[in-house]
């Protein structure tokens, strides 16, 4: 088989994913809006609407966000229509600080296969890959390119401003900083961007945790998935001790341009907040429940 052959049957399958995932929003969408429930979709696919249609852009789950008096009834319609690939969001929880009503009223339509699917506005759904990539702090370098590809195709009549100055001065540094970090590992152009001299000063011990963990190359998995593999369980127990400073810091609203002490800080409060809900998943997987 020639390069050319396995580029194709790799786009190919990248397409038959695509499909499936459409499908699957078409349906969540359609149920929904008969219970009278409007969703955002955000992430994955909407992140795609980026990209070259060259370049394929693979995703998991379809993340659904709905105003948080909705989400019970959207869950119950969810399980009933057994649709378990959507991951559905309590408004947009730690993702953003903007009240729901004007990230709802800031967002648009846009057209799958004749039905709409709503979508945050460009400016928004900026803000929201740039947090998302740091809660995971920042492990996979690959998922860097929404950013890229956010910011070099983004609409003629993108406003930075919409985006930036409508949350606080720490927030509006996570995304710069995050900006800044695709300009470094991943070549980001940054004409046309207001904050570009900012955006080239990183905090140095950020720099070093991001090239620890795509050095190490370990994707974080549930603990209670990993029981049956040792090895992959001490694996698991290793990358989370100490947790990730990035993470921590995102999770804990910290300040990534904060010193040493901050960072310990936020690291041991993240891990108190997450040691009960784990050991919770884990005895529960133990007990077969």
């Amino acid at each position: 088989m020639t390069e050319t052959e396995q580029i194709t049957d790799d786009y190919r399958f990248y397409l038959l994913r695509k499909r499936h995932a459409e499908n699957l929003i078409l349906e969540a969408f359609r149920g929904l809006r008969r219970a009278g429930i409007e969703p955002i979709l955000i992430k994955g696919w909407a992140a795609a609407r980026n990209y070259p249609e060259s370049v394929p852009r693979f995703f998991g789950d379809v993340d659904l966000a709905v105003a948080g008096p909705d989400y019970e009834r959207a869950s119950t319609v969810i399980e009933a229509k057994r649709l378990g690939g959507i991951d559905l969001h309590r408004d947009l929880r730690h993702l953003d600080t903007l009240d729901w009503r004007l990230l709802y009223g800031n967002s648009e339509i846009v057209d799958l296969d004749g039905e709409g699917i709503r979508v945050l506005s460009a400016e928004d759904h900026f803000r929201i890959l740039c947090v998302h990539w740091l809660t995971n702090g920042g492990e996979n370098r690959e998922r860097l390119w929404d950013i890229v590809y956010a910011v070099r195709n983004r609409p003629a009549d993108f406003d930075w401003s919409k985006c930036l100055d409508v949350i606080s001065a720490k927030r509006r540094r996570w995304i710069v900083i995050t900006v800044g970090i695709a300009h470094r590992y991943m070549n980001l152009e940054l004409d046309g961007v207001p904050f570009a001299d900012e955006a080239k000063i990183l905090p140095e011990w950020i720099t070093v945790c991001l090239e620890k963990e795509w050095a190490r190359n370990i994707e974080i998995r549930g603990l209670e998935t990993q029981l049956k593999n040792p090895r992959s369980l001490f694996q698991q127990i290793k990358k989370r001790i100490p947790p990730n400073p990035i993470q921590s810091t995102i999770l804990c609203d910290g300040d990534l341009d904060g010193g040493s002490m901050s960072r310990v800080r936020y690291q041991l409060l993240n891990m108190m907040k997450r040691l009960i809900p784990s050991v919770r998943r884990v005895s529960a997987a133990i007990s077969g429940k």
